[in-house]
């Protein structure tokens, strides 16, 4: 196909390739190497990726810590190696035969809000320098620090046990995983997570991505194509005219009078109708961080 412009392709990721095979395959199909993305997800899981294409790609870090959405099942009664299918089981517990729905909708319920959460040793977090992961296939002992992350609501979709399918809106960082894991604890049953797929990024929805075979499909692409300013819409909005675009985008800062004032934060600078720049406003000052314009 033709020089693609700008913008994000979100993609619908079927369980076995990783992250970076979907990315390989849409440089293949697209035809160009610049191609980054907003979130991994893991070889069995399925769902929503958010690939930035050429100068996107400047926008990844303004979209990573968007909310993310999951539909989710944990089977309780088994621990695996992983906390989830890709593991053997080393622990095995009958006691969830006793529980019922009352019970499993108040431990879900303790898992919201902010906690501190433990990520499992078989993830990318670094250990010394070195993907915890790696430790742990050596069979080295692998304990990381629990980090803070919110669940912002967690809800019971349908309860066959011992499987409990659940879906979720978590800040970035948060291990689906590791929900698991600390459900089958709030229970004392032990659990692992076998079905992952991930629904939503922000205002994203799964339900507007481009299947994998679609990344030949130039109508396919262009029905599905996200515009960078239309990525951004979450940011807060300066428009700027002619002259001060030209500032911009050489790098000088403007001085700046509006409402609009998110001290540090960045901000969606929009010239003509289109993306400029994302910037941020310290003091009296407009400043761009990242200029959005052909090179």
């Amino acid at each position: 196909m033709g020089t693609l412009p700008d913008g994000l392709l979100p993609v619908d990721k079927p369980p076995g390739p990783t992250s970076h095979d979907m990315v390989a395959r849409a440089r293949r199909g697209l035809n160009t190497r610049r191609i980054g993305h907003t979130g991994t997800l893991d070889p069995f899981a399925s769902g929503l990726l958010l690939l930035c294409i050429n100068r996107a790609t400047r926008l990844v870090p303004y979209l990573h810590d968007l909310p993310k959405e999951y539909e989710a099942v944990a089977r309780l009664g088994q621990e695996t190696s992983t906390q989830d299918i890709e593991g053997p089981v080393v622990r095995e517990s009958q006691d969830w035969r006793g529980l019922d729905r009352g019970r499993i909708l108040e431990a879900l319920k303790a898992l919201e809000g902010d906690l501190e959460q433990v990520p499992p040793a078989f993830s990318a977090k670094k250990v010394g320098g070195e993907a915890a992961y790696e430790r742990a296939r050596r069979g080295e002992e692998v304990v990381l620090p629990a980090v803070s992350v919110r669940v912002h609501r967690i809800e019971l979709l349908a309860l066959n046990l011992p499987f409990v399918r659940f879906r979720t809106s978590v800040s970035t960082g948060t291990y689906i995983r590791a929900l698991a894991r600390d459900l089958g604890v709030e229970l004392g049953v032990g659990a692992h997570l076998t079905e992952l797929r991930r629904t939503a990024i922000g205002g994203f929805s799964v339900d507007d991505a481009l299947p994998p075979d679609g990344l030949e499909d130039p109508t396919r692409i262009k029905a599905a194509w996200i515009d960078p300013q239309v990525a951004v819409g979450h940011l807060p909005r300066v428009d700027v005219d002619e002259e001060e675009a030209v500032r911009l985008a050489s790098g000088q800062r403007l001085r700046f009078a509006s409402s609009v004032r998110p001290e540090g934060a960045p901000v969606a600078i929009i010239a003509s109708g289109r993306l400029l720049a994302v910037g941020e406003i310290s003091g009296d000052w407009l400043r761009p961080r990242r200029v959005f314009v052909q090179e």
